[in-house]
């Protein structure tokens, strides 16, 4: 075994899940500035079902903006439409979806999956060809496995294959878990939108939870920093 150490791995960044959108105005007017408060990597756009035209033309809205600040709109399902709007690419509800998939969003954009309850999955997932895989969101019934059960599954992930995964974080002590734990990004939303102070303020927290996370995480594979805190 060589004794060489491993290039250092980025740190993880943010992938900001929207609440679902209706009437897009207000969320389209915010997303600037929250863009530009912290590293957010993508956005995740999560429209209400309606007909494709209306569905086609919130994307157009969203793109641009997105896109302006350096981040990736990613449109959950619908990778239909996602040439059509002008979205870097969609967000697919497991291996079936992903599958169907593939052939639209496949070579020019991004086919992310979830919905990946066991480890057989998500390396069917890698080995289909998907961008990412993400752990922990909650299933139809809102379940969800253990912070710990996620943590542990993105350490796995990361330890042994080549493409990227996603924490689902519900709270800052899981975004700065997730960070510490192999995550390359850290998907937050509901907790960002739901804060009282308002989604700038969490999502700079968030940010701030994951830099720890990972700094917490780099202290610990170095050995001489060992022992010193």
């Amino acid at each position: 075994m060589s004794n060489k150490p491993l290039p250092p791995r980025p740190a993880p960044r943010l992938y900001l899940a929207t609440p679902i959108v209706d009437d897009p105005a207000a969320l389209q007017a915010e997303l600037p500035g929250l863009l530009v408060s912290a590293d957010v990597a993508a956005v995740l756009l999560r429209l209400k079902e309606t007909d494709q035209r209306t569905m086609t033309s919130r994307i157009k809205a969203f793109a641009p903006p997105v896109q302006k600040a350096g981040a990736a709109l990613l449109v959950e399902g619908h990778a239909e439409l996602v040439a059509r709007g002008g979205a870097d690419g969609a967000h697919l509800p497991g291996i079936a979806a992903l599958k169907e998939a593939l052939p639209s969003l496949k070579p020019d954009r991004i086919a992310g999956v979830g919905g990946l309850t066991t480890r057989h999955h998500s390396m069917d997932a890698g080995e289909m060809g998907a961008d990412y895989v993400l752990f922990g969101e909650p299933d139809a019934k809102g379940q969800r496995p253990s912070a710990q059960a996620i943590a542990e599954r993105l350490d796995w992930w990361a330890e042994l294959f080549e493409p990227p995964c996603v924490g689902y974080a519900t709270s800052l002590e899981e975004a700065h878990d997730f960070a510490a734990s192999g995550a390359d990004f850290v998907l937050v939303g509901e907790f960002i939108w739901a804060d009282p102070r308002g989604p700038k303020a969490a999502l700079i927290e968030a940010d701030a939870a994951i830099k720890k996370g990972f700094a917490t995480a780099l202290a610990g594979q170095d050995p001489a920093a060992q022992g010193h805190g």
